[in-house]
């Protein structure tokens, strides 16, 4: 059963990700419209399969590449349905669903068996954490979207080349405010699964902090969003350097999440 979910969702997936390309080329409501409601279903149809997955595995399923990737995918997904219903930038959708499509096709790529859960993951925060984590990630990666759709503006502003793209993207302001709004929700976030990490890492492993790979990368992917916060709220930092911090953290928080588990082993390392 959850392997037909998993289809159905790549499906969807794919088909509004055509939906959100065309409508960036050609801005047409019904397109946007289809785009939307093609990628609601999908996210429900994620629903369903993370659901199924966890009553098969018996645990929050976000402890393999495989099920971490997806669960990355539905977050992402979620929070900009969350966002797109406050902003109404449909736009938005033509940048972050492929980056949901690509973390779906990346999770295919690894196996998909539910193996026996590793006992120091035998805990209440397993789910708390990661769940937690992954928000953050998820708020941060449309902070990242929204960046790159902040700096193509802007390009096209300095050079006077007003075409259609142009008069489609969002405004630099309110572009700037979905950075913003993705920025104070994503770092308390960070903040918290950092925290709640360290409390688990004590009971699991009986230290709190043990400058593990994936611990440091943590700490400095926070370090970073702490600087970009602070700017924003105390030196006035906005607009291209705002957009620029927000895709270079983005870059960190992917080789925190893939890179070290793949290349770094240590205490939380997973295939």
């Amino acid at each position: 059963m959850s392997e037909v979910l998993y289809v159905a969702v790549l499906v969807l997936y794919g088909a509004a990700t055509v939906f959100y390309l065309v409508f960036l080329l050609r801005s047409v409501g019904s397109r946007g419209k289809a785009a939307v409601w093609t990628l609601a279903a999908g996210f429900a149809v994620h629903c369903l399969f993370t659901a199924a997955r966890y009553l098969e595995a018996g645990y929050t399923p976000i402890t393999t590449m495989h099920e971490s990737l997806s669960f990355f995918s539905l977050a992402i997904v979620g929070f900009f349905l969350a966002m797109a219903g406050k902003y109404r930038v449909a736009l938005l959708g033509s940048f972050v669903t492929p980056l949901a499509m690509m973390a779906m096709l990346a999770s295919a790529s690894f196996p998909s068996a539910i193996a026996p859960l590793n006992p120091a993951l035998r805990s209440g925060w397993l789910g708390i954490h990661t769940i937690i984590a992954f928000g953050g990630y998820a708020a941060f990666a449309v902070a990242c979207c929204a960046g790159i759709m902040y700096l193509l503006q802007e390009r096209y502003l300095k050079k006077k080349k007003l075409g259609a793209l142009y008069r489609r993207l969002p405004s630099l302001d309110t572009l700037d405010d979905i950075n913003y709004r993705c920025l104070t929700i994503g770092f308390p976030l960070l903040t918290i699964a950092i925290i709640s990490g360290a409390i688990w890492a004590e009971s699991a492993w009986g230290a709190y902090w043990s400058w593990d790979p994936k611990e440091t990368w943590s700490l400095i992917t926070w370090f970073i969003y702490a600087a970009l916060l602070h700017g924003r709220l105390t030196i006035g930092w906005r607009g291209r350097r705002a957009a620029v911090l927000a895709i270079v953290g983005f870059g960190f928080i992917l080789f925190t999440f893939v890179g070290v588990n793949l290349w770094l082993p240590g205490l939380h390392s997973y295939r």
